[in-house]
């Protein structure tokens, strides 16, 4: 990953006007060959089927059959592309269906995040601790508060369970997208890996299950239940629903102590 693979890297002026459409073309010249949305489109393209390691001007440029000083005269650098990037694929979330019940909304909006990385799983590869300042994010940003807005959270425990969840999707995904690109690179799948490896570390008397009582017995029923090393979804799922249990008991005024209580 290079300092480009962060998202917030570019100028701030000219990737803003281009997330937001002020920036659509050139102002003087011949007519347009290309407009800012087919770029990224097709970047999106290149990273989703080739890794975002493969994404380059020249490789963009190629695609879309003109120079990369015609992609140059559109969007400066690699870092405003990614902005672009993500913002368009955070467009790709819509708002869930009306609920009263603030946990079926949160669920809703992290499973769509959950699919989101599936599709795009380059976005996780981005260092993102600048968001994209475009419609798409400030929308998605807007449907996650407002799905935990008036349930009795201050302002500033909305915004901390919002990117708690975040977090916790973002890192299950990751683990989820890791293990899928294992199994394409090894050949093997989990099962197939470990019925390999288990004669070998049956062999070995330091590795006996006996003295590693707990890890043998649950990770055998863990593996029987799931018919793998590890189950993403299953441990999605699972935790985003105690971290949903935490929310409500501090809505509801159960024992613990709010984040925002503690010293800074």
């Amino acid at each position: 990953m290079t300092d480009a693979d962060h998202t917030g890297a570019g100028d701030p002026r000219r990737t803003i006007e281009l997330l937001w459409g002020v920036r659509e073309k050139p102002r003087r010249g011949p007519k347009p060959k290309l407009t800012v949305d087919e770029i990224v489109t097709t970047a999106i393209e290149i990273a989703d089927t080739e890794g975002i390691s493969s994404l380059s001007v020249r490789r963009g440029a190629e695609k879309l059959g003109v120079s990369p000083m015609t992609i140059y005269t559109y969007i400066h650098s690699r870092a405003e592309l990614l902005d672009l990037m993500m913002d368009r694929v955070h467009g790709e979330l819509t708002d869930p269906p009306d609920s009263h019940d603030w946990r079926v909304t949160m669920t809703i909006l992290a499973e769509d995040a959950w699919e989101m990385y599936h599709r795009h799983p380059w976005m996780l590869q981005l260092t993102t601790g600048r968001l994209p300042l475009g419609p798409h994010t400030f929308a998605k940003h807007e449907r996650e508060l407002k799905a935990v807005d008036a349930i009795g959270l201050t302002d500033l425990e909305m915004d901390a369970v919002v990117a708690m969840v975040n977090g916790f999707v973002q890192g299950i995904a990751r683990g989820s997208v890791e293990s899928a690109s294992l199994v394409r690179r090894s050949g093997l799948t989990d099962m197939e890996w470990w019925t390999a490896s288990a004669p070998v570390l049956a062999e070995i008397p330091e590795a006996d299950a006996g003295l590693f009582p707990l890890a043998a017995r649950i990770g055998q029923a863990a593996g029987e239940t799931h018919g793998a090393a590890s189950a993403p979804l299953h441990t999605f799922r699972f935790g985003l629903a105690r971290i949903l249990d935490g929310v409500e008991q501090l809505v509801t005024g159960g024992s613990g102590t709010s984040g925002t209580e503690l010293p800074s």
